[in-house]
């Protein structure tokens, strides 16, 4: 159960300059970005507060639309001493919220005057007080729902996946996906490859991201027949770099720079990562202050180093790819400066232009997948012999379906 993934393959390579961009860039225009007041554990003071410190990040005519309780959110501003005539924040009205433990398309459906719901349908295109991305901390099943059901999906793709940004000490990584599809199919993962490729490039600025696939060992013969009909579609991408398998003890070594797996797997990785750390962080600090109390206050500035360095919270806001529009999920025990740092990420997917350059790659890739499957079923048709290819009714004839060529 050797893995080489790490030995096998270079670093990425990064590019701060925009023509490492694949995406087609849009210009700096303003951005309306609408917020869930209601969504997270912390809501609704953390949302709003967070809300408050993104103010100086914002560009000129750049618009937070706060979606919740009207009364309650602008009582909540008056306390902070924001004006509500300032121009950078809109209020809408939702008077209903979906909790963490309802159950997401019940929820959905019922409570339509929610803040998810309302959030995601500004989401949409044709909506006349459309935002250009949303945000909530949320319940993640409602927000995807409300996503499809709203948003709908960018032409090409089957199903969005979510895509987290975690800190390593190796720099980013980028893991798709992190709870939206815990049981996808070959063809979901492989775009969700795609997905995250783009993401990388767009907004990492990483010119030829490193895309492996989280599996139970590295070996080849390794792996469920999904799995492998997920590798093997991953390494036929057009302009994929797929280094091939790894496992979870490589995850964090830096042996790639965009992780692919399943919902059920990615989500359980997080937050088994999350943990760890916390307890790791606690345990170090604990036998330091139980050696000698003074050498903790030494030790004091590289443990706030490393914290700094693999902190979440920064990364705060994940996009849900996949979707016709910018969806960002942020996580639930969401803090003001994780609110604050998931605006400023939300801005940054917007004007990336990713789902522009997803929309491209993933036609490139169906073209390249219709060509091969032609290909495959003409070398079939050469090998049957000439009588048995003449007669379309005979059993062993090749045919192709439409079906089969259009299959994404």
């Amino acid at each position: 159960m050797t893995s080489n993934v790490s030995q096998n393959h270079a670093a990425p390579t990064t590019s701060a300059s925009p023509a490492a961009s694949h995406a087609l860039t849009r210009l700096d225009k303003p951005v309306r970005i609408g917020i869930d007041v209601m969504g997270g554990d912390h809501a609704p003071d953390a949302i709003i507060k967070g809300c408050a410190l993104a103010l100086e990040d914002l560009h000129p005519g750049d618009c937070l639309v706060l979606v919740g309780p009207e009364k309650m959110i602008r009582e909540i501003l008056a306390e902070r001493g924001i004006s509500p005539s300032d121009p950078r924040i809109e209020v809408v009205d939702a008077t209903e919220v979906i909790q963490m433990g309802e159950t997401p398309s019940k929820a959905v459906r019922s409570k339509v005057n929610s803040s998810i719901v309302k959030l995601h349908a500004m989401g949409a295109e044709g909506h006349p007080n459309r935002c250009d991305v949303v945000l909530s901390a949320g319940n993640t099943g409602a927000c995807v729902a409300a996503a499809m059901l709203h948003m709908r999906r960018l032409p090409g793709v089957i199903r969005p996946g979510i895509a987290v940004t975690i800190p390593l000490f190796h720099g980013p990584l980028i893991l798709i996906d992190a709870g939206a599809n815990p049981e996808p199919k070959p063809e979901h993962l492989a775009q969700y490859g795609i997905m995250a490729d783009e993401l990388a490039k767009d907004v990492l600025k990483i010119a030829k991201p490193r895309v492996a696939l989280m599996n139970i060992g590295a070996e080849e013969e390794k792996g469920t027949d999904m799995i492998k009909e997920a590798r093997d579609l991953l390494r036929a991408a057009p302009g994929m770099n797929y280094i091939g398998f790894i496992e979870g003890r490589d995850f964090f070594e830096g042996a790639a720079d965009v992780v692919v797996t399943d919902g059920l797997v990615g989500n359980t990785l997080l937050k088994a990562a999350e943990g760890m750390a916390r307890a790791m962080m606690k345990a170090i600090v604990g036998e330091i202050l139980a050696y000698d109390p003074m050498l903790a206050l030494q030790f004091e500035p590289i443990v706030k180093a490393l914290y700094k360095k693999n902190d979440y919270h920064e990364y705060g806001g994940a996009p849900l790819l996949g979707v016709n529009g910018a969806c960002m999920i942020a996580h639930g025990s969401s803090e003001p400066r994780t609110i604050r740092a998931a605006i400023r990420n939300s801005r940054t997917f917007v004007q990336s232009g990713v789902n522009e350059a997803i929309v491209r790659r993933l036609a490139e890739s169906g073209s390249a997948r219709a060509a091969a499957a032609i290909n495959s079923s003409a070398n079939a048709a050469a090998l049957v012999p000439n009588n048995l290819a003449s007669d379309p009714t005979s059993p062993a004839a090749p045919t192709i379906r439409s079906q089969e060529i259009a299959r994404p």
